[in-house]
């Protein structure tokens, strides 16, 4: 398979690496350095882009890919604001979009273990949730992709809480995220229920961007072919 990157930062050399071992091939990569390399030509030289750039730069790539009718793995976040207007867009050109906050299969059966267990905790309110997320410090998004994705799937399984704020700006129906950014930390999302007898914690550590950029690589493969909108859950069938 032909692999174009749009964005070669540390994710962008990660799945550099997995795509040699797996046999496909980069023909290309994007930077802030050559962006005027990018034309209708080059893309369509690709069968899937991977594109993990910035927060400000996601929905305008992949609206490019989508009028370029090239698939594209976007693993950007902060941009979710404009999701509707990707997904419509998408829809109109009849393109192929699969999107992710986070693309280890390890996160995502974290998620679902979390949906369930938000289930529960739904019927005993004397436990309350909060997140907390530990990222290196050239991280661009605060609080992480994952973070907020876990907060919203807690929320929409738990029926009380209605969504996310940061921390010491949450309300009682809000739940709050604490942000963390040290070196050298790929990424630890913890959400806790605490009540005032005890806790129950649930912890998900990434040792390295291995398991980010293989999940991103097999859902390149996975997207192929398909027309539509996809995340992780229906790689996985979760």
């Amino acid at each position: 398979m032909k692999i174009g990157l749009l964005g070669y930062g540390k994710m962008g050399h990660e799945i550099e690496k997995i795509c040699a071992d797996r046999g496909h091939e980069i023909v290309w990569k994007i930077t802030s350095t050559n962006r005027e390399t990018l034309t209708p030509q080059t893309a369509k030289a690709a069968d899937v882009i991977i594109e993990f750039t910035s927060p400000h730069s996601a929905p305008e790539n992949i609206r490019f890919c989508m009028e370029n009718h090239v698939p594209v793995v976007t693993g950007s976040t902060g941009w979710y604001k404009q999701l509707p207007e990707m997904k419509e867009f998408t829809a109109k050109q009849e393109g192929s979009l699969f999107y992710a906050s986070n693309f280890s299969i390890g996160v995502n059966i974290f998620f679902a273990v979390n949906r369930y267990m938000s289930g529960l905790m739904d019927k005993y309110p004397e436990y309350k949730a909060e997140i907390e997320e530990i990222h290196h410090t050239q991280k661009l998004d605060a609080p992480s992709g994952t973070a907020i994705t876990l907060a919203e799937k807690t929320a929409d399984a738990h029926g009380t809480y209605t969504g996310w704020a940061n921390t010491g700006e949450a309300s009682d129906i809000q739940i709050p995220i604490t942000a963390i950014r040290k070196d050298n930390v790929p990424g630890t999302h913890t959400l806790t229920w605490k009540s005032l007898a005890d806790k129950l914690e649930f912890t998900h550590e990434a040792f390295n961007r291995t398991g980010f950029a293989l999940g991103a690589v097999k859902a390149a493969e996975w997207l192929v072919g398909k027309k539509g909108v996809y995340t992780m859950d229906d790689l996985l069938g979760l």
